[in-house]
């Protein structure tokens, strides 16, 4: 090979390498120098449906994870082909009583309308859902293929894998908490209040089937 031909071949793997570690990173300058504007050209939003709700939100948990995701290929070493992820996943679950399940057997109320007595369903917990003001990749690590798989991706850097991680452990937490306890409890202080408001003097509220 030409001595020329190998000075080309040289220059090309050096800006090979730089496009797949900095993303095509302008200097120091030269963004502002050019300006950017941000235009939304988004279609208006449709309503697709509409479902009622019968379910009394109760209580809301806030939780916070953080996920170590590691992905290493078993023939490669690590600087060439795997990913590690630090990722701080913030979200919230909901605990509700579905009060739309309640029938007539479950509603007792005595005939001077002054003792009342309600069976509920236990309440259960909603889906976790994440928050993304809150939550950030603390580091990424990745081998040279992957880099240059982000390259050539329409997703580069994509979280999905950490996000629905965060996702699981939130909702696993969620199931350990007291969460649907102070539920049952905040049901039973809303009923109570309402019905003694509307003159019962004894309300006795309890869950279960």
């Amino acid at each position: 090979m030409p001595g020329w031909a190998k000075v080309v071949t040289a220059i090309a793997v050096v800006l090979v390498l730089l496009l797949a570690g900095i993303r095509l990173a302008v200097l120091p300058g030269i963004k502002d120098l050019f300006g950017t504007e941000t235009h939304d050209r988004s279609g208006p939003a449709l309503l697709k449906s509409i479902q009622d709700m019968s379910r009394y939100d109760a209580a809301s948990g806030n939780f916070q994870v953080v996920v170590d995701l590691e992905k290493d290929a078993r023939f490669l070493p690590d600087a060439l082909r795997g990913t590690r992820t630090l990722y701080v996943g913030a979200g919230t679950v909901d605990a509700y009583v579905d009060l739309g399940k309640l029938g007539k057997q479950d509603v007792k109320v005595d005939k001077d309308r002054t003792s009342a007595t309600l069976r509920l369903p236990h309440a259960r917990l909603g889906k976790a859902a994440l928050d993304p003001d809150r939550s950030y990749a603390v580091s990424k690590q990745r081998g040279l293929l992957d880099r240059l798989g982000d390259f050539f991706s329409d997703n580069p850097n994509g979280e999905q894998a950490v996000q629905k991680l965060a996702v699981k452990h939130i909702g696993e937490a969620a199931k350990d908490s007291e969460l649907t306890t102070r539920a049952e409890t905040n049901t039973t202080d809303m009923l109570q209040g309402l019905l003694h408001s509307l003159g019962f003097d004894k309300v006795s509220v309890t869950y279960g089937s």
